[in-house]
Formats: structure tokens, sequence, C-alpha cells
């Protein structure tokens, strides 16, 4: 196994995209494509993953409470964004679902996206190939959105979108 050298954003993928399985039985593959990330890298990713703790030593089980910690309180200090210009793109944290129906605001934060419907000020995603899995997996966007509003949102939409990641990855829903 190769040295640790630290968390990546992809891993954050890879874990999220396990967690909106639900409960069902995975294998490496299925993340990939799920996640439009190489079966390698996934890999990769799980042997970070169980060094870090978030996974078991089989790397079958995400820790979900060393997961929600690590989300809530380590996320935006690791990889840190800030909404940036002006763009098309896809909905994300305050301004997707669940967040968008709690907090009313008129600004717009989007993934840049071509085919977006929507403009906004830029949030770039944790991972290029975010975009497409979230659009393609109702539920891993949803924990995506809530992640970046970890990462970009202020004191009240970050303690909303913990408590709708509590909800999601300790009781499944």
């Amino acid at each position: 196994m190769k040295k640790h050298s630290g968390m990546r954003p992809q891993d954050i993928v890879v874990l999220l995209t396990i967690i909106a399985q639900g409960g069902d039985l995975w294998m490496m593959k299925d993340i990939a494509q799920e996640a439009y990330i190489s079966a390698s890298e996934v890999t990769e990713s799980l042997n970070r993953s169980a060094k870090a703790g978030l996974v078991d030593k089989s790397k079958k089980k995400v820790m979900r409470h060393a997961l929600l910690e690590f989300l809530t309180h380590g996320l935006r200090y690791v990889f840190p964004q800030e909404p940036g210009a002006i763009v098309r793109g896809v909905p994300t944290a305050f301004s997707a679902s669940p967040l968008d129906k709690l907090i009313m605001s008129n600004e717009k934060l989007v993934w840049p996206y071509a085919k977006g419907k929507e403009r906004g000020q830029s949030v770039e995603p944790l991972y290029p190939s975010v975009v497409e899995a979230a659009l393609n997996k109702p539920e891993l966007y949803e924990l995506l959105a809530l992640v970046d509003a970890l990462r970009v949102g202020r004191v009240r939409e970050r303690e909303l979108a913990n408590k709708e990641l509590e909800k999601r990855i300790l009781n499944g829903r």
C-alpha cells in the first residue's frame, strides 16, 4: 500500500457516493461508474480513507460518525472555496435542495456547467466529475450540495447543512 499523503477532494466524493447507495451492497466498479471516477482512483481513495479512519479496514463500511465529524469540522479548512465570477451552471450549496427551501436568498451559487440552466456565482466542485455524477443521482446531488454549503456558507447555512447531513449520513435520510 502506498504511503498516506493526506485526503484528496475525490475521497469525499467517493464516500458520499457510497452513502448515497443507502444500505445497498456495492462494488468498487459501481462507485467508479456513479462518481465518474476511475476504478483505480476509487481504490486509492478508499485506501486513503481507511488510513484516515473514514472507512473500516475492509473498506466496505463508511464510518459515518467520523465522516460527519470531518465534514462538519474540517472540510472547509482542508478544501476551502470562495464563490467566484457569475457563470452558467447547476445550483449548489444553499441554492440547491434541500437548503433552497430553508434559506431565502437572492444570491445563487452554481457549479460551472455549460448545460446548466441557472446563473450564479461559481463554486468549484470538489472534483471535476461532481456535476455529472450529481445530475444522475439525486441523493448524491443533495449530499454534495450540502457539503458545498459547509465549504462556502456562513454560520447559519453551515448549521442547517450540518443538520441535514446528519439526517442523511447517520440516519439514512
